[in-house]
C-alpha cells in the first residue's frame, strides 16, 4: 500500500483519507469502531503467523479511473442489520469525502470484522 494516493493532481496521505473515512463511519449508529481496536485480539493475532482480518489496515484507499475505491473494516454493534448499516456507512463516507476532498468515490467495500454484543 502506497503512503500517498494521487488523484486529480492532488496527493493525499493514506492517513488523511483514513481519518476522514473513520470519522464519517463512526458517526453512523451501529458502528462501534473502524478497524479492530481490541488489545487482546491484537496481541493474539500478532502471535499467529497467518495474516488475519485483524491485521488488515482499517481503511484502504486506491485510485481507479480517477476515482477513489475504498475498503473499510468495521466492528459493529449487535442488532443493526448489516446491509442497512453498510448502506448508511457508504453514504456517510461518500458525503464526507466529497465535502472534504472533492473527488469522486467509485466504490466502498465494507468488511465487518467484529460484532459487539450488549452486556446483559
Amino acid at each position: 500500500m502506497a503512503q500517498e494516493i494521487r488523484i486529480d493532481g492532488l496527493g493525499i496521505s493514506q492517513g488523511v483519507i483514513a481519518a476522514i473515512v473513520s470519522r464519517a463511519a463512526e458517526s453512523v449508529d451501529g458502528v462501534a469502531t473502524v478497524g479492530v481496536k481490541d488489545l487482546a485480539t491484537n496481541l493474539v493475532s500478532m502471535m499467529l503467523t497467518a495474516r488475519t482480518a485483524q491485521q488488515e489496515p482499517a481503511v484502504v484507499a486506491e485510485v481507479e479511473n480517477d476515482a477513489l475505491k475504498l475498503t473499510v473494516r468495521l466492528v459493529v454493534f449487535f442488532g443493526y442489520p448489516f446491509k442497512k448499516l453498510a448502506a448508511a456507512v457508504r453514504e456517510a463516507i461518500a458525503e464526507a469525502i466529497d465535502a472534504q476532498v472533492g473527488v469522486k468515490v467509485a466504490e466502498i467495500d465494507i468488511c465487518i470484522d467484529g460484532l459487539v454484543f450488549p452486556k446483559e
